[in-house]
């Protein structure tokens, strides 16, 4: 069975910082880009990283520059997502996502997504 299950997420005041967990099984999770998106309620999901398989090139939106860093671990097949200084326009829910070779900022490309995690930031 295929999952993508999401955690780390919560709340937290501006500026703090949390450490999301995307966790894999049932593919092979060396063979997938792992996309984190994000939806906020009244607006449309937007991508906000993206890691390669190999893990060495990572996307990030203009949005979360500087502030988020994505990584993963083979071994773990787990993709974490730091998120620092945050402030309240990254309050959403945080979703990953997986799909072959490359990143796209499509969601409708990719073929796994986890359940979502809710990350809420309060001014």
């Amino acid at each position: 069975e295929v999952q993508l299950v999401e955690s780390g997420g919560g709340w937290v005041q501006a500026g703090g910082s949390l450490r999301l967990s995307c966790a894999a099984s049932g593919f092979t999770f060396d063979d997938y880009v792992i996309t984190w998106f994000r939806q906020a309620p009244g607006k449309e999901r937007e991508g906000v990283s993206c890691i390669s398989t190999s893990g060495l090139n990572i996307y990030y939106a203009d949005s979360v520059k500087g502030r988020f860093t994505g990584s993963r671990d083979s071994a773990k097949k787990t993709v974490y997502l730091q998120m620092n200084s945050l402030k309240p326009e990254d309050t959403a829910v945080y979703y990953c996502a997986a799909r072959r070779y490359s990143c796209v900022n499509n969601g409708l490309l990719y073929t796994f997504w986890g359940q979502g995690t809710q990350v809420t930031v309060s001014s």
